[in-house]
């Protein structure tokens, strides 16, 4: 999941730390690393970007790249669309600002897919930076609700959210949301 990288629309609170235009050069230069990094051919690798209007932005997304409009909603509701509307299969949705995410999470992550019906990476501020599902049957029409984002509780919440069923997590990394994380 991406935002395009426009000051006062990305990394905001980073910006009150920083500066808007350097939180925006911070996120742009993340996300073109973290693109070149985690292509593999072991998986397909797309982009669920918002605003949705921002998809066909060819100067910031890499044309070679599947792109996708996240859709409307608060962030859950955009996480549920996303995990239904993947390929068959399972399926993980990772954020945009972890600079230490590599292959070897995802791979992770997958694998314990093989155990498991949700796996959580979660991040150390409370929150999480990878949720994948294995999809073997329907989601639930209702996922990630009550969920209070971008707080401390945001994984509680989700973890309480999801349908009972086995969850798995995996390493715990840092997004960087402040000056402080930075």
């Amino acid at each position: 999941m991406v935002k395009e990288p426009r000051v006062g629309r990305v990394k905001t609170r980073l910006g009150k730390d920083i500066g808007m235009i350097p939180a925006v050069w911070w996120y742009r230069h993340q996300t073109k690393s973290l693109i070149k990094r985690l292509q593999d051919p072991k998986w397909i690798l797309s982009l669920a970007i918002t605003p949705d209007i921002s998809v066909s932005n060819r100067k910031v997304w890499p044309a070679h790249i599947f792109r996708q409009a996240q859709g409307r909603g608060d962030l859950g509701q955009r996480m549920t669309n996303l995990l239904r509307r993947g390929p068959p299969g399972p399926v993980c949705i990772i954020g945009s600002d972890i600079p230490s995410v590599s292959k070897n999470h995802i791979k992770h992550a997958f694998k314990m897919l093989n155990e498991s019906e949700w796996v959580f990476g979660p991040a150390q501020d409370g929150g999480f930076w990878l949720v994948g599902a294995k999809r073997v049957s329907a989601l639930p029409l209702v996922l990630f609700k009550g969920v209070q984002w971008s707080t401390q509780n945001a994984l509680k919440d989700s973890l309480s959210s999801v349908p009972n069923g086995r969850i798995a997590l995996i390493d715990r990394l840092r997004d960087i949301d402040t000056g402080a994380d930075l």
